[in-house]
């Protein structure tokens, strides 16, 4: 749901009732990932996908029903051998979605906290005794939180717990424990919801190729930093749809700023005298990626000196050069794409090879599949 947030904030301002169908649970070659959602207001608009369009319009009719009853439910849609044209998942794929009827509670709370792009975190019920179907607590990343699951105080303790562990990496997805909050008794499911900043994008080097890669890092959500030491190069003008422009040596900047776990750097400077105490910083921090341009010949002379200042053989395996995927790019803007391929096959797990003829999976980072049926509940 938190993937909606913003258009659904401006829905709670405007006094709207809606409800909103979150994917909880997948299973095979499923297009859409646990936390995406639809949601439908009284009027009837929608916002949103659950599936990229194979069960959208019975989702849609499942939300405008639980704005008519009030009730929670849990559906499962997956593909019908025995009737090709039934509502399911043509691809074979299998998913739970829960719809829930949004009036009040938590829920605007956590909308208007990913709205602003701030750090929070949504867990609901989705599988465990009826009366307790969609029931929700809002968890900050101090460990506070609002809303209330059950009747035992140990229960919101352990999940608003479980919760924060899964905000900390940024994780949306599912989690068990007892009724009780313990990891006995009666067993409930949670849908942990993440919402976590932007990932950072920071490329080093003001050239023609990084105007292209800023849009490629937009596009893919990233907040896309451009670095250079050369003011006149380093320019708003140069770069409007960067979210900053910082004029510094490279490695000066990395030092001084922050990245974390889903950081990515590119260094298009290809220049001995930035690239190799840069590249010798980067290597270091524990970052998604880096990657670096430059030919072979480039390559090798940079490997060098990078070892020459004490880069280990470990560190240097994890720099990704000469940057990117080959697809024969040759202008700005196909190089860009090149690079964000990379990154996305990094982050994805990802072989970088054509699917025709391949036998590998499409989603490389698919959970497994929903056991059992989640029942549904008034």
């Amino acid at each position: 749901m938190l993937d909606i947030a913003e258009e659904l904030n401006r829905w709670v301002e405007q006094g709207r009732d809606f409800a909103v169908a979150t994917v909880v649970a997948v299973g095979g070659s499923a297009p859409r990932q646990p936390g995406a959602a639809l949601a439908v207001d009284g009027e009837g608009t929608a916002i949103g996908s659950v599936s990229g369009g194979c069960v959208e319009g019975a989702v849609y009719d499942l939300c405008t029903q639980a704005l008519d009853d009030g009730r929670t439910v849990v559906e499962r849609f997956g593909y019908s051998d025995e009737d090709a044209f039934a509502v399911g998942l043509t691809c074979g794929g299998i998913i739970d979605i829960l719809v829930t009827p949004v009036r009040g509670g938590v829920f605007p709370a956590a909308l208007t906290a990913a709205a602003a792009g701030e750090a929070a975190a949504l867990a609901r019920i989705v599988s465990g005794p009826e009366g307790l179907m969609g029931r929700a607590l809002l968890v900050r990343p101090d460990g506070s939180y609002e809303g209330k699951l059950g009747g035992h105080p140990q229960l919101d303790r352990s999940a608003a717990g479980e919760a924060r562990a899964m905000l900390d990496a940024g994780r949306t997805g599912t989690v068990e424990i007892g009724e009780d909050g313990s990891r006995c008794g009666q067993p409930l499911t949670l849908l942990v919801e993440s919402s976590v900043p932007a990932p950072r994008m920071i490329v080093f080097g003001a050239i023609d190729f990084a105007a292209a890669l800023v849009r490629v890092g937009k596009f893919l959500g990233y907040h896309v930093t451009v670095c250079d030491a050369r003011p006149v190069f380093a320019t708003r003008a140069r770069f409007p749809e960067a979210d900053e422009v910082v004029v510094e040596w490279p490695h000066r900047y990395l030092e001084s700023t922050e990245t974390d776990g889903r950081t990515v750097l590119c260094v298009l400077t290809h220049d001995a005298k930035f690239d190799v105490p840069l590249l010798q910083a980067a290597l270091k921090l524990p970052v998604a990626y880096v990657g670096a341009m430059g030919s072979r010949r480039t390559h090798e002379d940079r490997n060098k000196r990078l070892r020459e200042v004490g880069v280990t053989e470990l560190e240097l395996a994890r720099l990704r050069s000469p940057i990117g995927l080959d697809l024969g790019a040759r202008t700005p803007e196909e190089t860009a794409l090149s690079i964000g391929a990379e990154i996305v096959a990094n982050r994805r797990g990802g072989t970088g090879r054509s699917l025709t003829g391949a036998h590998t999976p499409i989603h490389h980072d698919v959970p497994r599949e929903p056991a059992g049926r989640i029942g549904s509940v008034a």
